[in-house]
């Protein structure tokens, strides 16, 4: 079962199109944004309703960043060994919290008020993630001074050292895995931020391309759950990919060129505007109209007509 957005929105393919091309440019620059970006512009700009904006949006987060972790296990910018045990961490998270949703919040008239509350708090902390992140780095890299390795050339440390932290990457894997099913936010900005401050000598591009990997198996499982509830726009999603998969490419190859600190803070400032609104005016549920003595007759009449 699938939801149709076609009969309650005024927007067409050409503006779902344009919205993919600038999710994907972004994803592709600053590895962040699929869905810390995507969703919002669903909910805020195209009124879509939270719950098909987040699980729409995370398998359009899924298939767009594989076409940019296929750029970068050509580059050989992955590291597997992370990879591997972020996701013992977020798969069985992400299916747990899909089955707490289905039994016990999706009937709720605070499920959508839930889902963007989460969504806005995620969006908050992202944005600070990302324009403070190099004071964050600098702030955490004085403690690990004793930690350091040199893993810019050397893989077998790189390997070793993911290891030896496996315990600190699997948790970390289950906190993504509950909040990107959540919200479809974090599987990019929150774990290049947690994986700077666990490797802080590994080269942001293999940070990068690392959490990527991660992030499509991470979204495509939550997406899977979410589709098996019926939260998943086919249409909606096809048209996403149409503009985000040539975008996500071109601004992964054209990253290095561009003043990438200067994307990064508009994009957090942004995210942090956007997640304040919805923690302060949360989706709700509009409560349903008491009937009146005058609808009750009205409704005798004609069925007694």
């Amino acid at each position: 079962m699938f939801f149709d957005i076609w009969h309650i929105t005024m927007f067409g393919p050409i503006e779902f199109i344009l919205a993919g091309v600038l999710v994907g440019f972004c994803v592709g620059i600053t590895g962040v944004g699929g869905g810390s970006l995507m969703t919002p512009i669903l909910i805020s700009l195209f009124r879509i309703e939270p719950h098909i904006a987040i699980g729409t949006d995370l398998l359009y987060a899924a298939i767009s960043k594989f076409c940019g972790s296929m750029v970068h296990a050509k580059k050989m910018n992955i590291v597997w060994p992370i990879v591997i045990w972020l996701a013992v961490g977020s798969i069985p998270a992400s299916l747990g919290t899909h089955w707490v949703l289905e039994n016990y919040l999706s009937q709720s008239t605070s499920y959508k008020a839930v889902l963007t509350t989460v969504l806005g708090f995620m969006l908050t902390l992202t944005g600070v993630s990302i324009v403070f992140r190099g004071h964050i780095e600098r702030f955490f890299n004085k403690f690990r001074k004793n930690e350091t390795l040199d893993m810019t050339q050397d893989l077998e440390k790189v390997n070793f050292s993911a290891k030896d932290k496996r315990a600190y990457i699997v948790i970390m894997g289950i906190v993504l895995g509950v909040f990107v099913t959540l919200s479809s936010v974090g599987a990019g900005a929150f774990g290049i931020m947690a994986l700077v401050l666990m490797f802080p000598n590994l080269p942001m591009i293999r940070i990068i391309g690392s959490d990527v990997v991660h992030a499509v198996l991470l979204t495509l499982v939550a997406g899977l759950g979410h589709m098996s509830s019926g939260n998943v726009d086919l249409h909606l999603l096809g048209w996403l990919l149409v503009g985000s998969i040539p975008a996500i490419v071109v601004g992964t190859l054209i990253s290095s060129r561009l003043p990438e600190k200067i994307i990064r803070k508009i994009l957090g400032i942004t995210l942090f505007a956007l997640g304040i609104n919805f923690i302060l005016h949360p989706v709700k549920v509009k409560p349903v109209e008491k009937p009146t003595t005058a609808m009750i007759l009205t409704v005798e009449k004609s069925n007694n007509g």
